[in-house]
């Protein structure tokens, strides 16, 4: 594994991509944040055709509106190609698809990107659930990395949105378990013993 990201640029690398409608193009992600002043999640899933990989990218699909409305994007990855995205794109869901499915998912096919990230496993040579959840200006502000086995918790996803957010309009810290319209925090000695005061 190479050295985390937050706090850093994400790479500025093009990558192949598809969509619903099965048109192939590229995408920078980084570019993307910053050109569209958006946040941008971006998850990688092992392989198409898969077992829980499906589940997570329904489960996102489910959320899309959800973190529309929070100004973020959302972006699926793997290293297949983007004919085979545009097939697993084509397979209903009852028979183990992701029809339905309306973002877009990159095909980093020459694993570039996947490498940069360090987040490919050596010896299947595809990816782990690696998440990145990117600023408007570009921005990793958190990172996580699941073994294959892990489906993740989109909700948590959400939360660290929300939270983020709430640190930038209101220049607070978000203590544990920190949900929207909960109480934040100064990031001051006297804001932690007010905070633990009260909590």
């Amino acid at each position: 594994m190479k050295n985390s990201k937050v706090g850093n640029k994400f790479p500025d690398i093009t990558v192949n991509a598809m969509d619903e409608m099965g048109d192939a193009y590229k995408i920078n992600v980084l570019q993307k944040a910053i050109n569209e002043n958006k946040k941008v999640l971006l998850f990688w899933y092992p392989k198409d055709f898969t077992f829980v990989c499906p589940t997570e990218i329904h489960a996102f699909q489910a959320a899309l509106e959800d973190f529309k409305a929070k100004n973020t994007l959302v972006i699926g990855a793997s290293c297949d190609s983007a004919e085979v995205h545009f097939a697993w794109l084509s397979t209903a869901k009852d028979n183990g698809g992701i029809e339905g499915v309306t973002f877009p998912l990159l095909a980093d096919t020459t694993r570039k990107l996947a490498s940069e990230l360090g987040i490919l496993d050596e010896e299947d040579f595809v990816t782990y659930r690696a998440t990145y959840l990117i600023d408007e200006e570009g921005t990793v502000f958190h990172e996580s990395i699941n073994h294959m086995p892990l489906g993740r918790n989109v909700n948590e996803y959400l939360r660290l949105v929300d939270a983020y957010t709430h640190v930038q309009t209101h220049g607070e810290v978000c203590p544990a378990n920190w949900e929207e319209g909960k109480e934040a925090m100064s990031a001051t000695t006297k804001g932690v013993a007010e905070y633990l005061q009260a909590n």
